[in-house]
């Protein structure tokens, strides 16, 4: 396949130059602080109402890929198509691998499968699955039977591996060199086999059995002479990379390592293809928002996402907090007669219950942030607890005695206040230990923490303040408290 989407445009020898297109070339009044000005969108839209398809090439023409795309995300759900259509070329690989999920199946629906196949061949692999996955299955057996053989074969390969994995996150295209050459001969060898479009950062070296035994950068390659011997310039010691590994993992090690690329192996340990960070970094973004959005229950998050798939995501989020939330207020029940005699327990619970809940919030939001980034993990975990239960005695001391202190000053009770100031000192610690043990425990047992977490720590700290805050009540007794 063609190298990748998202790249400037590269040329072969005997084509001529285009023009550079700078930003400057677009009308400054299409941009509102670096995003496309209301303006400007409204005006496409406009002009595609009218079927003015000439005039929406013209806007669109000096727009950069990104932009195009910020453009298919910005016009109405039902403008999509038509804009597909009226930009005609504008529409190339380069804005298809920028457009978001939900937007990129509107505008491949507008499209043919000749264009689609087409475009497909002009992607690198991963980004190619992406679109094939975003096809109805019979459109996609059609886009994949207009294929080339050799590009067919690389996506159906790619496809086989589970989502989420190095496998579909990889690309094909890449340089491989046997141990055995020189310098020059690599220089050959590129020149003569490697497609122009092809974008690569390293040279992978691999043995006879195509197992990588090491690498070697552009750099060494242009200042290296030609009659030195690879095995003598390469790097020996890389990353390799399992292709069943999971993205968010591959992110990691991206992270921790500073990689530009990394070959991926097979189960025999064969190259059979590269990561390169320009992925990684929109697998990070998207992990570290998906981590947040399922602590909320929000689903994916995306404004693009159609409302009735939305709806589906959220309703089982609350319907879950209803049942744990039934569970919290069964415990108010128990302790009805005492809340009958004393009213004013009834304005203080909800406060216990909210601070345990905010303090349960955020150390949960740490550790399933430390478990995402492997920073928590089996070697740290009771060092992590207690450092964590030692934040919650502090934070429950302060915020324990400023309530003490305020419901002794407003009700003129000092009873009261110490029994509101104790059970939100142990509402906060039951915080504490909750926040960091039930993320834990799910991510063992191979669940989720981020999708889950949220809903237990939150019964704990509701049901164990409210049980903290009217227990004691009911042990010091009404008349102490009155």
């Amino acid at each position: 396949m063609a190298g990748g989407a998202g790249h400037p445009p590269r040329y072969k020898a005997g084509m001529a130059e285009p023009t550079p297109q700078t930003e400057a070339e677009t009308p400054r009044e299409a941009f509102d602080e670096g995003h496309l000005s209301r303006g400007f969108v409204s005006d496409v839209a406009t002009r595609l109402e009218r079927g003015d398809d000439e005039a929406v090439r013209a806007m669109v023409a000096p727009l950069r890929p990104a932009d195009i795309a910020e453009l298919f995300a910005l016009v109405p759900e039902n403008d999509r198509g038509p804009l597909a259509v009226a930009i005609g070329e504008a529409l190339d690989a380069d804005v298809m691998a920028e457009l978001a999920d939900y937007v990129r199946e509107d505008v491949l629906a507008a499209m043919s499968v000749g264009a689609v196949a087409e475009m497909v061949m002009q992607l690198d692999t991963d980004d190619a699955v992406a679109i094939i996955e975003d096809l109805e299955d019979d459109e996609a057996r059609e886009v994949l039977d207009a294929l080339a053989p050799e590009d067919r074969a690389d996506i159906v390969a790619a496809l086989n591996y589970p989502e989420e994995s190095a496998g579909r996150l990889m690309q094909r295209e890449l340089v491989a060199v046997p141990e055995a050459v020189t310098v020059g001969d690599v220089i050959e060898q590129v020149r003569v086999t490697i497609d122009p479009a092809t974008d690569f950062w390293e040279i992978f070296v691999i043995d006879t059995e195509r197992r990588p035994v090491g690498t070697m950068r552009l750099s060494w390659l242009l200042t290296t002479p030609p009659e030195v011997a690879v095995a003598d310039v390469m790097q020996r010691e890389q990353t390799l990379i399992p292709v069943d590994m999971d993205q968010e993992e591959v992110a990691l090690l991206f992270q921790k390592y500073a990689l530009i690329s990394a070959a991926v192996v097979d189960g025999g340990g064969r190259l059979v293809g590269v990561i390169t960070v320009d992925d990684v970094v929109h697998i990070i973004q998207e992990e570290a928002g998906e981590d947040a959005l399922k602590l909320s229950g929000a689903g994916d998050g995306d404004i693009n996402e159609p409302i009735l798939e939305t709806y589906k995501t959220r309703s089982r989020w609350l319907i879950a907090n209803l049942g744990t939330a039934m569970v919290s207020s069964s415990v108010i029940t128990m302790f009805e007669p005492t809340i009958e005699k004393l009213v004013v327990l009834a304005a203080l619970t909800p406060i216990v219950a909210s601070v345990g809940g905010n303090a349960g919030t955020q150390t949960m939001a740490v550790a399933v942030r430390a478990l995402a980034t492997n920073q928590l993990t089996e070697s740290n975990t009771q060092r992590t607890i207690w450092r964590e239960i030692r934040v919650a005695m502090l934070n429950g001391g302060t915020i324990a005695a400023l309530v003490g202190i305020g419901t002794a000053v407003i009700f003129g009770n000092p009873v009261l206040g110490l029994v509101i100031a104790a059970a939100v000192l142990f509402n906060i610690m039951v915080a504490g230990l909750a926040g960091v043990m039930v993320p834990v425990a799910l991510e063992r047992w191979g669940a989720d923490p981020a999708v889950a977490s949220s809903v237990f720590v939150t019964m704990m700290t509701d049901t164990l303040g409210f049980l903290s805050f009217l227990g004691l009540a009911t042990m010091v007794g009404v008349a102490n408290l009155s």
